[in-house]
């Protein structure tokens, strides 16, 4: 006797899901990526566009080619990864750097910050700007962090779509930028070259939020919209790994739809821009 439709589709649904389970362990297992604490939801929108553009039958037949082809897991890989950035993305959360933040580092004879889970690059290079309009570039130390290797050099590059550019001279200008934007870069056929000055004092660097460890000592860590895609535990690992990479008094800034309202070291932070998720950690009482 056949199974009701309903029934079917949940068998379906069960089986993908022991599935996408099998295939995180396999990548873990295998290559030491941890996404199993990645929101459930998201990954699963993720592997299933794979194994459609893909034309596997199973997330099973996926499995066995990514154990087996290095350029398959590759594409996996991509596909788990974060990568959606651009130039001074919010440009009202760089406005807010500039008036609350900036004050205060100007105070520091050094200052240190970890750009985590940094894409391609493009915020990083945001920063950059902003610290060398504010004065502080030269005294400024950027740790740009990410475990995808081809985003990582894409960032070394600071080579983006030209056609971006406009776009991008937008946010620079709301976000209160001192000069043209057209400064900081050169055009080359359908590219721009970030100059190299900016580069000089950012370290590109593999970490990864899952596995890795501190950073210490840091006066800014941001991360911005890429706790979206971690579930509760995972969320409260990487905020603890942020406290933790701090200097009492530091500033961590998340992302727009990201808040440290319901994490359990909520207590350890007082908002400094709640609107634009800018936080300090306390000095000890």
């Amino acid at each position: 006797m056949a199974l009701p439709i309903k029934d079917e589709l949940e068998i379906v649904k069960e089986n993908e899901n022991i599935e996408i389970e099998l295939l995180l362990n396999a990548i873990f297992m295998k290559f030491g990526y941890d996404f199993r604490n990645y929101g459930k939801a998201h990954i699963k929108r993720r592997v299933l566009h794979r194994q459609t553009v893909s034309g596997f039958g199973s997330i099973s037949e996926m499995i066995h080619k990514m154990l087996y082809d290095p350029l398959f897991y590759q594409e996996i890989l991509q596909d788990l990864s974060i990568t959606v950035t651009e130039m001074f993305r919010d440009p009202t959360f760089y406005k807010a750097i500039r008036t609350e933040v900036v004050p205060l580092l100007k105070t520091y004879p050094f200052i240190k910050i970890w750009h985590a889970g940094c894409a391609t690059g493009e915020e990083v290079y945001s920063m950059a700007i902003l610290l060398k309009e504010e004065g502080l570039l030269k005294r400024s130390q950027i740790y740009a962090t990410d475990f995808n290797q081809l985003a990582l050099q894409k960032a070394r590059n600071g080579i983006y779509p030209i056609d971006r550019i406009k776009e991008f001279t937008q946010n620079y200008q709301k976000s209160g930028g001192k000069a043209s934007f057209s400064d900081y870069y050169n055009a080359r056929y359908e590219s721009v070259i970030l100059n190299d000055a900016l580069k000089e004092n950012i370290v590109f660097a593999d970490h990864n939020l899952v596995t890795d460890g501190v950073f210490g000592e840091m006066n800014i860590v941001i991360c911005r919209n890429v706790m979206i895609y971690f579930d509760k535990e995972l969320q409260n690992k990487v905020i603890k790994l942020f406290y933790d990479s701090l200097i009492p008094g530091g500033f961590l800034c998340l992302g727009s739809k990201e808040s440290l309202r319901f994490a359990e070291s909520a207590s350890k932070f007082e908002a400094t821009c709640e609107k634009e998720k800018i936080y300090r950690k306390k000095f000890a009482e």
